[in-house]
């Protein structure tokens, strides 16, 4: 049971790395961009990069708008991303 338990973990750590690595570079910018947007908020900084990474993913391929903007005219996904970043 222990064996299957580590390679179960083992798995999902690198499913998870290799989540965070399929990131391009447009997908950076745009996160990037949205830290320093949100640079003044009163939440910690893995929290915003949670909730921008969320933002972008909910985002189009061929968006346009900034995170920022875009979060404006979708106030269902920035709350759903608000949540899950645990920004309250």
């Amino acid at each position: 049971m222990g064996f299957k338990l580590s390679t179960l973990l083992l798995a999902g750590c690198v499913l998870t790395s290799a989540a965070a690595f399929a990131q391009s570079a447009d997908d950076k910018k745009w996160i990037d961009q949205c830290l320093s947007d949100n640079k003044e908020a009163k939440v910690t900084a893995s929290v915003v990069n949670s909730y921008c990474t969320c933002m972008n993913g909910k985002m189009g391929d061929n968006e346009s708008r900034s995170i920022t903007q875009w979060e404006k005219d979708n106030p269902g996904a920035r709350k759903a991303c608000e949540q899950e970043a645990g920004w309250n």
